[in-house]
């Protein structure tokens, strides 16, 4: 019978810690408590532990990301981020791209887990309704971080960003500057941002006395120029039209511009529009695009350095929630009267 090669695996089984933990003390690595290392090595000379290969070593210190769509003005800052973590730590990254599908986002977390990668920072695809997949990462004690899961349930760490009040911010911006009807488009099907962003919308209304008109909430399957002008063709032919627009992104906006410039239209006097992602459309378009901004740069510097952390910690792990919040960007497309 051959005997079984016994592995940091093994190890880290045994003595309750991370693999990463037993990797990075066999090498000696700082941030390991000397008695940890003390433990780690006399245990991995105990079980005939083999130092890794050069092969092996090679598949150490990686962090897995697995995201939606590689490029995207939202998600270029947040890869920019964890870079800008890992090369300082000592590690690379290695990037997938699901296309929102779940199957790939499936097999890819499979792959990444044979891989043994020592974490996982994960931007779950439109397709996901739960976070089953990545139960073995859990279960392995593989740090892993999820970013804006919209998911209700979880256990393990996530970053959230505020969609709710990142919609109140927008729809009250928009009050403020005069508008009482005041239109939103969506995506279909509604996604939690896109909810989020309905209730803090619906929530402003609400606070300052505005009653909701369901002809004015419309939603579209791609959110992109040419729907966001269809859009506002639809919401401009109405009897009693809207005098403002906030639009889940900016490429709606742009669209919703575009239509009420060539029918005619003062943009923002005779329609304010409000964008939401800040990408570099809005500062194209003329006028430019108000629109909403996060810190995504922050957010894959925060994610980067929790999966760092947690693969120096050796001790229990809790689940952390950690929220960002957004911020409006004025510009020339909602300033209907000067701020004071």
């Amino acid at each position: 019978m051959i005997k079984k090669e016994v592995t940091i695996y093994d190890i880290a089984h045994e003595l309750n810690v991370s693999p990463s933990t037993v990797s990075r003390a066999l090498r000696d690595l700082p941030n390991i408590s000397k008695s940890t290392k003390r433990k780690i090595k006399i245990l991995a000379d105990l079980r005939g532990y083999v130092f890794e290969t050069e092969w092996r070593r090679q598949k150490l210190g990686v962090i897995g990301l697995i995201v939606p769509h590689i490029d995207t003005p939202l998600t270029a800052p947040i890869i920019s981020g964890i870079e800008q973590v890992t090369s300082v730590n000592g590690f690379s990254i290695t990037i997938m791209e699901t296309h929102d599908c779940l199957e790939n986002e499936i097999t890819f977390a499979k792959s990444l887990l044979e891989a043994h990668v020592d974490g996982l920072i994960i931007s779950p695809s439109k397709e996901t309704t739960n976070l089953a997949h990545f139960k073995h990462f859990i279960n392995s004690d593989t740090p892993i971080i999820f970013l804006n899961p919209l998911l209700e349930k979880y256990n393990s760490s996530a970053i959230i960003i505020d969609y709710y009040t990142a919609g109140y911010l927008a729809t009250s911006h928009l009050i403020d500057q005069g508008c009482h009807r005041i239109a939103f488009i969506g995506e279909t099907p509604m996604e939690k941002t896109c909810s989020k962003k309905l209730k803090g919308y619906l929530k402003a209304l609400s606070d300052h006395n505005i009653l909701k008109d369901e002809n004015l909430i419309v939603t579209c399957e791609s959110l992109d120029v040419k729907e966001g002008y269809e859009c506002a063709g639809q919401l401009l032919n109405l009897s009693e039209p809207p005098d403002a627009v906030f639009t889940e992104n900016d490429d709606a906006a742009v669209g919703i511009i575009q239509y009420a410039i060539n029918a005619g239209l003062n943009v923002p006097h005779d329609l304010a529009v409000m964008g939401f992602n800040n990408d570099p459309i809005s500062q194209k378009i003329d006028p430019p695009l108000s629109t909403v901004t996060f810190p995504t740069i922050e957010m894959g510097k925060i994610a980067a350095q929790e999966v760092v952390d947690q693969t120096n910690f050796s001790g229990i792990r809790y689940a952390k929630i950690i929220n960002l919040n957004a911020n409006l960007v004025i510009r020339n497309s909602t300033l209907k009267i000067s701020n004071p």
